[in-house]
């Protein structure tokens, strides 16, 4: 089997001397892994960044064996954030989701534009908000809608609306972004949210999947407090 596509690089470890086992996402063949010959080489090096966008030609014997790529660089997209920290550590965390998340080999043209347009938002004014929503959108993508509208009551004190969680165990209050995204944010809110989103996800993802929660996705956290 050979085939070329477009993909994005979500991890790289070393396989050999000279090469690399690498996973890409790509537009029409999803999240696939392979081997890199001379991956280890400086011309290659220059643009094997994760979050990278590459040309990709993927080619196998057999479908039960491990392929073999080779890649041409189309836009090398993680550069671009090498100076701010939060934002690098961000786009290390979204890739791993992407990258615990999604099957092997199960094409998704959904992620693969949601993962374009993550490059998008790391550049927009309101970055953090609107990637706490792109990760809500991510999760809704693999079937697991957190649906905060229909869990919270809406309440008006001093002309000013908030959200409270319907649930006996717990009263919560809700930032108002993430019932209505036009709302803007602060920085208390943001990480209110952004703890909020990880409690669904180790609930409603990953322990019923039997997954850790992503270290890199941590450091992003403890990098905004």
């Amino acid at each position: 089997m050979n085939w070329d596509d477009t993909g994005f690089l979500l991890s790289k470890n070393k396989f050999s001397e000279n090469s690399l086992i690498v996973e890409v996402f790509t537009k029409d063949h999803g999240k696939i892994s392979g081997i890199l010959f001379g991956g280890t080489s400086k011309k290659i090096k220059s643009y094997l960044q994760i979050g990278n966008k590459l040309y990709t030609n993927y080619n196998t014997k057999n479908d039960n064996k491990v392929g073999y790529f080779k890649f041409e660089i189309i836009k090398a997209e993680t550069p671009f954030f090498f100076g701010n920290k939060s934002k690098l550590s961000c786009l290390t965390s979204a890739l791993q989701l992407i990258k615990t998340l999604n099957p092997e080999a199960q094409p998704n043209s959904k992620i693969f534009e949601l993962i374009e347009n993550f490059f998008i938002i790391l550049k927009s004014e309101d970055w953090i908000k609107n990637y706490i929503l792109w990760e809500l959108k991510l999760f809704s993508l693999l079937g697991y809608n957190l649906e905060l509208d229909k869990i919270v009551t809406k309440k008006i004190e001093n002309d000013k609306v908030f959200y409270q969680l319907n649930s006996q165990s717990e009263d919560r209050i809700i930032p108002n972004f993430l019932i209505e995204n036009d709302f803007s944010a602060n920085d208390e809110e943001l990480i209110k949210g952004l703890k909020l989103v990880s409690d669904f996800l180790d609930k409603s993802i990953l322990k019923p999947n039997n997954l850790n929660h992503p270290i890199s996705r941590l450091q992003f956290l403890n990098n905004l407090k």
